[in-house]
């Protein structure tokens, strides 16, 4: 999990997912759309492949890129576990809240 949020970190490697959300791109185009040099895209393309976030596929000499799915699900699951335990907490301070909210109530009737 680390060396996948450790990839998206990176402003132009988030952009580069976001670019592969929308289709397969090689190098070149993927430079050409950030606007950043071709040895740079292939950098942060070498680290989101190392953190398995995308997959490279050979074609003649072109090097073309896709996201792979299961990080994306990994990462899903472990934010999931988080709102999980954010909606519990939030469901006691619901309940805490209506409690003073009704005891409020009940003080301004005896008045």
């Amino acid at each position: 999990m680390e060396k996948i949020l450790s990839a998206l970190a990176e402003p132009n490697r988030l952009k580069i997912v976001e670019l592969l959300r929308e289709q397969r791109l090689t190098v070149g185009e993927i430079a050409e759309q950030l606007q950043i040099r071709q040895p740079q895209a292939s950098k942060h393309l070498k680290v989101l492949s190392e953190a398995g976030l995308v997959d490279v596929h050979p074609v003649a000499n072109q090097r073309i890129y896709e996201l792979r799915a299961e990080p994306f699900k990994e990462l899903d699951t472990w934010i999931a576990s988080y709102r999980n335990i954010m909606n519990e907490r939030f469901d006691r301070l619901d309940d805490y809240l209506k409690e003073l909210q009704s005891q409020e109530i009940d003080k301004s009737n005896k008045q």
